[in-house]
């Protein structure tokens, strides 16, 4: 006759703090002013928000910090309507990819406003292409979500 173990469920949150280092560390503190920074690549000229220590097509150092748009494009967005461990905000919410103006890459980030009250409504008023504009908070941390969201403008 085998062993019979026995398997409780059982979900473990386990807080921590990390080191975001000298880039990253630079960009949160331009949120808190609400400045964007992306640094800019010397080999391909691409600028990547959120800004980044190397330039993942290239290779090389990024040295050099931009300021870019606080305005954009919205390129995909998903509605979340349910709880999940990790989410930036309570249900439901919008997660969207926008493009910066000055930028060669996505951006990650939320989506509200007044338009989002009726979430019957949101397909027909987000369309690829759209234009946003970053929504600060109040309260600024040196955070991503120093932002708030994106609105459509």
């Amino acid at each position: 006759m085998g062993k019979h173990y026995k398997t409780l469920r059982h979900d473990v949150w386990l807080p921590h703090e990390f080191a975001v280092g000298p880039v990253f560390e630079r960009f949160y503190e331009g949120l808190k002013q609400e400045i964007i920074w992306g640094t800019k690549c010397s080999g391909c000229k691409k600028t990547l928000v959120p800004a980044r220590t190397f330039c993942p097509e290239c290779l090389v150092d990024m040295n050099e910090w931009v300021q870019v748009s606080q305005k954009g494009k919205l390129v995909s967005w998903t509605l979340a309507n349910y709880q999940f461990y990790g989410a930036p905000t309570e249900p439901p919410f919008v997660g969207a990819l926008i493009r910066l103006e000055d930028c060669d890459c996505d951006f990650l980030h939320l989506l509200g406003g007044p338009e989002f009250e009726d979430l019957s409504t949101i397909k027909s008023k987000l369309k690829k292409g759209s234009d946003v504009r970053a929504v600060w908070n109040e309260e600024k941390k040196g955070h991503m979500l120093d932002i708030k969201y994106f609105k459509l403008m």
